[in-house]
């Protein structure tokens, strides 16, 4: 059974860093793409950033150049690293397994998150304060 379990999250100001952490088990972690996606209060999922099992990646305009998704395979560990952070990027933080296994061909742009197509966490909660 897939088991994901977020962690990391917290209070921080506008401006400041934390780190979100995955731990994964159940699967064969390095042969899954995994991505974080995000939902803030009464709106939908937005997806935040992929990486496949190359460590190829990618990030939702709202995030790039702020963000960075990263994975050991050794430890079956996902994390992101979050900077410069906004009010705007409150939400519950999500880690996520691809159901298919892995990704190629990598979106420069993300669409919209599809939660039929990922298995997720019970996410870990990100409140940025002014």
């Amino acid at each position: 059974e897939v088991h994901l379990v977020e962690s990391g999250g917290g209070l921080a100001q506008a401006g400041g860093s934390l780190r979100l952490s995955c731990a994964a088990s159940g699967y064969a972690f390095s042969r899954s793409a995994m991505s974080w996606a995000r939902q803030a209060p009464g709106k939908g999922f937005e997806w935040v950033s992929v990486i496949n099992t190359s460590g190829s990646t990618s990030y939702a305009d709202s995030v790039r150049g702020r963000f960075t998704i990263s994975r050991d395979n050794r430890k079956n560990t996902l994390w992101l690293e979050m900077n410069s952070l906004k009010p705007e990027d409150t939400g519950v933080y999500f880690c996520a397994k691809y159901i298919y296994g892995d990704l190629w061909g990598l979106p420069e742009v993300l669409p919209s998150f599809d939660p039929a197509k990922w298995v997720r966490g019970q996410g870990t909660q990100v409140t940025v304060s002014a």
